[in-house]
């Protein structure tokens, strides 16, 4: 048994319901959804599913959840409706547990895929509201509002960031990233709306307005080859076009109490379009052809050094190695040819090579928006000590040392921790190493943090005398291990060093989250013999 059939099924089922269903017409909107657009969008993602075991049961367990909606339609208010509703509400969070699951396999590797597990994951909340309406649970608002926020979730919510998704495997610039994060957010926003703020109501419409249009006009710009598919995909999109006016409408109605649209005309109008237009076409265009996932999972070579609940130098117990190490990397030179050692600045060249020669003098800079959540990790921060930063802006030294460390134990090459200091407390453990790939050297730094480790794939890349370390380019990114997992983080980096004369060095390390920048770390590096001064304590 697999969704397609099953969404065939549920067809005949559906059919059944214009003869037997005792509720009002409208809440069939919402059955054809649960009973045949949901399978048939997931048999489409599962195509791509590997593990047969998944492929194979999760639509045999889904069985009870549809009969439970077909039984709800036709049984009209009976005592047993609390439980079919929670048996459908359970399918729900089966499916945003899968949603979850693509996404700790990949993580932010990729908006497009990123969107199929939000609409993945929002179904779940379809699912919550259809058990409110269901049970007359009092959620602040009256029934028709609860049973209309339900159907939003499986309309915009559900079926439109997958479609999205898709589109975005096959054409993807910057206006795609920024309508794919306006439809992801928008439900949130309207929800705040309709329950705070007519005004933000307005707002979330305008937004959300923005998104439709940006993605109507790559819809026509997508290259689809098949002119069926293409006519199909072109019209489920422009339909929400039309719609979307009406519900900025139907939100100009509530925030100046002139009714122009009501619900009724957006039961019969904007509810009917997008069940029919939106959803049945866009079902059936993307049904044609299912563009393949783009990227290939990440196969770089991961640290198998797992931390505890405290980090510090104990996570290092009983995994030293024998070898003697006194910089970051045996030769700068390995990483050619990225790099042409001999036209970089001797003096950068010596510190990744002698680091031990050198000192550290640090100011760590928070941006101003990022303070708050600085603060609350560096409560937990002093307790791990692991990632342990100032929040004070001051300069202060960094001490440390480098050691071997167990390749057998950790799984890489030529390992080395590299253990930095602010007075007495450990404020890094950074393991360090390399890989190839596609004929290019990485560094490959992992930092092991509770029962999981951070990895950093960083490029070097050579900017006149000076170097780059990045992780914005292809084959690079901050991810989390988690067991056997790999997730991509919303994280990026660049750490830049320049001489400034023999034996001198700036360096700057910028990170953004989400594409916005949060922290900078300026460090002054000079070796030994070169520089003097005072060890400052950790504020």
């Amino acid at each position: 048994m697999t969704f397609r059939k099953l969404a065939l099924l549920n067809f005949i089922l559906f059919l059944l319901l214009f003869f037997l269903n005792v509720r009002p017409w409208y809440f069939l909107m919402l059955t054809i959804a649960q009973l045949v657009y949901i399978p048939l969008t997931l048999h489409l993602i599962l195509k791509e599913e590997k593990k047969v075991w998944i492929k194979t049961y999760f639509p045999l367990i889904s069985i009870p959840a549809f009969l439970s909606v077909f039984v709800l339609q036709i049984s009209g208010q009976t005592a047993w409706d609390g439980i079919l509703v929670t048996v459908y509400f359970l399918f729900t969070i089966m499916v945003a547990l899968y949603g979850m699951n693509r996404f700790v396999q990949r993580g932010f590797i990729s908006l497009e895929e990123f969107m199929i597990d939000i609409g993945l994951l929002y179904l779940a909340i379809g699912g919550a509201w259809s058990f409110a309406f269901e049970m007359n649970i009092n959620t602040g608002f009256s029934p028709i509002i609860t049973w209309l926020t339900s159907i939003h979730f499986h309309y915009s919510a559900f079926l439109l960031p997958i479609f999205v998704g898709w589109l975005g495997r096959i054409i993807k610039p910057t206006l795609y990233i920024w309508g794919g994060w306006s439809v992801i957010l928008s439900p949130f926003i309207v929800a705040a709306g309709i329950s705070f703020s007519p005004i933000l109501e307005v707002i979330s419409v305008l937004i959300y307005i923005f998104a439709i249009y940006g993605l109507i006009f790559l819809a026509f710009k997508a290259p689809i080859k098949s002119r069926i598919q293409k006519l199909f995909i072109r019209f489920s999109f422009s339909t929400l076009g039309i719609t979307i006016v009406f519900s900025l409408l139907y939100a100009f109605s509530n925030f100046s109490n002139q009714f122009i649209i009501t619900i009724d005309f957006m039961l019969r109008f904007h509810g009917i379009v997008n069940a029919i237009l939106f959803a049945l076409i866009g079902i059936i265009g993307w049904s044609l052809h299912t563009p393949p996932i783009l990227k290939a999972p990440l196969t770089f070579p991961v640290s198998m050094i797992r931390g505890r609940s405290i980090i510090g130098e104990g996570v290092l117990a009983g995994k030293l190695g024998s070898k003697k190490y006194k910089g970051l990397v045996d030769q700068l030179k390995s990483y050619e040819p990225d790099i042409d050692v001999k036209k970089l600045s001797p003096s950068i060249v010596d510190f990744y090579e002698n680091t031990k020669d050198y000192r550290l003098f640090t100011q760590v800079k928070w941006l101003p928006w990022f303070m708050p959540f600085a603060g609350g990790y560096r409560l937990i921060s002093k307790i791990t000590k692991q990632i342990n930063l100032p929040l004070t802006s001051r300069e202060v030294e960094m001490t440390g040392d480098i050691l071997s460390i167990d390749d057998k134990i950790d799984g890489r090459n030529e390992t080395r921790a590299w253990i930095r200091k602010i007075g007495e407390e450990v404020s890094f453990v950074a393991l360090y190493s390399s890989h190839k790939e596609d004929g290019y050297t990485y560094m490959n730094i992992a930092l092991p943090l509770p029962w999981s480790s951070m990895i950093g794939i960083l490029k070097l890349e050579q900017v006149g005398k000076d170097l780059c370390l990045t992780s914005k380019v292809p084959n690079t990114g901050i991810f989390l291990a988690v067991k056997n997992n790999i997730l991509r983080l919303p994280l990026s980096e660049e750490f830049y060093v320049h001489e400034e004369e023999e034996g001198v060095l700036k360096a700057t390390h910028k990170m953004w989250i989400f594409s916005v920048p949060f922290l900078t770390i300026d460090y002054n590096i000079c070796k030994k013999d070169k520089c003097h001064g005072e060890i400052t304590n950790f504020g």
